[in-house]
């Protein structure tokens, strides 16, 4: 079979013969590969013309429910996945880390872009500016979608899940993808990305497919396009200084070779529960995915004193791993992704031992389950030990991209601190202890030289994901040798797909702009009490003013008799007094927001469903006995939540005292009901 390229929305065969592709287990011939013969200029086009401007024209929130039907569509096809995975040597635990760990992503995301972006293809980065003594000019920063395509290139160990991480921020961003998974397993990739297409949940565009080489695709960027690959830092450099590239400034984000590295904290000593979880986090990732990992435990630094105790341990329980034919319940790790793949990792070996001791494995004959040594690509789990790491060179240095780990004795933290600085840059680092002061010591120690960072001990252990594991939630990515980027990290992955714009004008522009009424603004008379208005009649700027309420001592002494508050500014008028802040007994400040929605609430039934919350509450000056308050309430912001039969309505709320000083300020986030589902209530 040879794969295929998805060129312009239709399936295409690359000419010539193509180079085959074989299985990780029995070396037999998977598929054929090539792209000769693509039109990379028209799939460039095709991407920018019609993905793109399909995916615009949707919101963030649309775009979630997209992403969140893919996943469930591939989850119902996810067998055939996981089928064809145990050919690039996976197990089914390390296709669960593929396979549903890359669908997992995809649901992550949509719920990310439906409840903490707006429902709109605007997004507004932080509070406006002042830039002005009358409040008539303010600046606005805002996110838009950049105009262009992400050409996403991929690494052979994650052929799922590499392509979902990257394609999940992407779509939700309205940006569309060409993807380029690495040869050797983008069989997998390819079927997954014709299940996608069968759906027909993606519109036209917003997905295309390069199976081989990217031929003369660089030759066409240009400064609206992104760039996110993931591999080789050598290759990461080649591409980073193509001439287009740099003439166009492409966005440029790469996550490459990581010699990641775990701490024992000199605290977990032998039987200690942080001592039995180092040994069995380290086995883990050594032996998951056959150690072909970014993310794997290359360097184990541990104290000195102990260093032979854990060699032992860590030796022991390596030699219960089954290695074998992934497809069989009785093999706990499978083969390298390819032939190619075990001669790289022999050799990076041999380059390590040439400064450390083969302490477990290295051998090249060993016992295989259900397959033919010979034939697939199997590697032994191989453990090393360097007595003098300090000095040493390969060690921080080599990365041998397999089931290889080599252990780095310290003395004190401050040589744990510079062991781990040694690997110049990593995606991943992790220390176990339970000493808490010894973790934060190395954490701020090392952090600058980590994207992401697990601090392990008996109390969070049993609902860790581990060391290995990235997470939607967080980002993904390292500095130096680790690549210099960052993925996924929740709405921040998004962003990195968008354009961040300084915005200038009067309220009213940025208003109209951003889909979020700024202060200064148009002021609307809505007729009635907006609180009588439903979702689709509320406009922004719709505003309502009370009328003026005084604040009595009986007020502030029954608020805190009834409430239990009785701190001394609001009981104790010749402790208030001595308070820098005050004149004298003041009022609560919750009793001042309890007045405000008694000023502002319209009692009877009406659209206003709930009231689910207070932001950005502050409180800027004392309310004394006798002092006036009035409010005024603002539509500020509507969000639509779907089929739901409401929508999200944020009022930007100020109160104000008898000499028009600001008292406090915030938002108040009500549901108000849609034009339908009020019809249907009353």
């Amino acid at each position: 079979m040879k794969l295929q390229n998805l060129v312009a929305d239709r399936w295409i065969e690359g000419a010539g013969e193509g180079r085959p592709l074989r299985s990780a287990v029995d070396g037999n011939v998977v598929a054929e590969i090539t792209s000769d013969g693509i039109d990379f200029a028209g799939m460039l086009e095709h991407a920018r013309r019609v993905g793109g401007a399909n995916l615009r024209a949707l919101t963030f929130h649309e775009r979630g429910e997209m992403l969140k039907a893919l996943a469930k569509y591939l989850m119902e096809h996810k067998r055939e996945f996981y089928e064809l995975s145990t050919a690039t040597g996976a197990t089914k635990a390390d296709s669960w880390i593929d396979i549903d760990g890359g669908i997992s992503t995809l649901f992550v995301f949509s719920s990310k872009g439906r409840r903490e972006m707006p429902n709109d293809t605007v997004y507004l980065d932080g509070p406006t500016e002042a830039l002005s003594k009358n409040g008539t000019f303010v600046g606005q920063h805002v996110f838009t979608s950049k105009r262009g395509a992400a050409v996403h290139i991929n690494a052979f160990n994650f052929p799922c899940w590499g392509m979902l991480e990257k394609l999940a921020p992407t779509l939700l961003a309205g940006v569309p993808a060409i993807v380029k998974p690495a040869s050797s397993t983008a069989y997998l990739t390819e079927l997954m990305v014709r299940r996608i297409v069968e759906s027909e949940i993606l519109p036209p565009g917003a997905l295309q497919l390069v199976c081989g080489s990217v031929g003369n695709l660089f030759e066409h960027l240009d400064c609206q396009d992104t760039i996110a690959f993931t591999g080789s830092k050598g290759t990461a450099e080649m591409l980073q200084q193509h001439p287009r590239v740099v003439a166009q400034s492409v966005a440029f984000t790469a996550e490459t070779d990581s010699l990641n590295a775990s701490i024992l904290g000199p605290d977990a000593v032998p039987g200690t529960p942080e001592f039995d979880l180092f040994v069995r986090e380290v086995v883990r990732e050594m032996t998951s995915k056959a150690g072909q990992k970014c993310t794997a435990i290359r360097r184990v630094i541990a104290p000195a004193a102990i260093s032979a105790d854990l060699v032992r341990a860590l030796s022991t329980a390596l030699g219960k791993i089954r290695i074998g034919n992934p497809a069989s319940k009785d093999v706990d790790m499978g083969a390298l992704a390819s032939h190619g793949q075990q001669r790289e990792v022999r050799e990076r070996v041999g380059d390590l031992a040439r400064e450390a001791e083969l302490v477990y494995g290295g051998n090249e004959s060993f016992d295989v389950v259900d397959a033919d040594a010979g034939k697939g690509a199997f590697f032994m789990p191989t453990l090393l030990h360097c007595a003098k790491p300090l000095s040493s060179k390969a060690v921080h240095a080599v990365e041998a991209f397999g089931p290889v780990s080599t252990v780095l004795p310290y003395d004190t933290l401050d040589e744990a601190i510079e062991l781990a600085r040694l690997g110049e840059g990593s995606l991943a680092g992790s220390i176990i202890t339970n000493d808490n002061a010894v973790a934060r010591e190395l954490v701020l120690g090392t952090a600058a030289w980590h994207g992401r960072m697990l601090i392990l001990n008996r109390h969070c252990a049993d609902e860790s994901t581990g060391h290995g594991s990235p997470l939607p939630h967080l980002v993904h990515g390292g500095p130096g040798r680790a690549g210099g980027g960052e993925e996924m990290g929740g709405v921040r992955g998004v962003l990195h797909y968008m354009q961040r714009t300084a915005l200038q004008g009067s309220p009213e522009t940025l208003t109209a702009i951003g889909h979020r009424w700024v202060r200064g603004a148009d002021e609307r008379d809505p007729g009635v009490h907006p609180f009588r208005k439903t979702f689709e009649q509320l406009e922004l700027g719709d505003t309502f003013r009370s009328t003026p309420r005084t604040v009595t001592a009986e007020d502030i002494a029954n608020f805190a008799e009834f409430t239990g508050d009785t701190f001394y500014a609001h009981t104790d008028e010749p402790s208030a007094i001595k308070n820098p802040f005050f004149d004298g007994i003041v009022a609560h400040g919750y009793l001042i927001v309890s007045f405000a929605a008694g000023l502002f609430v319209d009692p009877d039934f009406g659209p206003v469903l709930a009231n689910y919350g207070v932001d950005d509450l502050r409180f800027l000056t004392p309310v004394n006995v006798g002092d006036s308050l009035r409010v005024r309430l603002t539509c500020k912001q509507k969000t639509l939540r779907g089929d739901s039969g409401y929508g999200e309505v944020r009022w930007d709320t100020e109160v104000t005292n008898q000499n028009d000083e600001v008292v406090a300020t915030y938002d108040v986030l009500t549901m108000v009901a849609t034009d339908a589902h009020w019809a249907s209530v009353q």
